[in-house]
């Protein structure tokens, strides 16, 4: 009887302490994922349109503010473009771990990069958006560097 009592306390302990573990990530997740209201924008490349989503934090609201903009962006790494910005937007960085096609983020405060390949990463990003449908995004972008034009939708 006691054992079986011991049992159920570990089994109560363990299940508390990974379900308000869990909720905290959870809060984490959404707050780091809800999306902006009315933070539909397009981006052009060539003549190929994509929709993209941007979040609700103040790295994405200062990069709204900013558009519209037509930018060269430099081809790097076989899996990205970047543009460095003339000014610094807020930030609130991490490590994602995996980076995903059609993700829109901030690398420091002034370096805007569009992924159009999906690999793990070390290295930490504020994210701004992703791209809603990134099929074509790559064959868009093309090998080189390429100009882009964000807008808002």
């Amino acid at each position: 009887m006691k054992f079986l009592f011991f049992m159920v306390l570990v089994y109560t302990s363990v299940f508390v302490g990974s379900t308000s573990s869990c909720n905290k990530d959870d809060t984490i997740n959404y707050e780091n994922n809800s999306t902006m209201a009315n933070g539909k924008i397009k981006i052009t490349v060539n003549s190929q349109t994509f929709t993209a989503t941007l979040l609700d934090n103040n790295s994405a609201k200062a990069f709204k503010e900013m558009l519209p903009m037509t930018i060269p962006m430099t081809e790097l790494n076989g899996n990205e473009k970047y543009y460095d910005l003339p000014n610094g937007l807020p930030t609130n960085s991490s490590n994602p771990g995996t980076i995903r096609n059609g993700d829109l983020m901030l690398y420091g405060s002034k370096t805007l990069v569009l992924f159009y390949k999906t690999y793990s990463t070390s290295y930490s990003y504020t994210k701004l958006g992703s791209i809603e449908n990134p099929t074509g995004l790559e064959e868009a972008l093309g090998t080189g560097n390429v100009r882009v034009t964000f807008d808002e939708n």
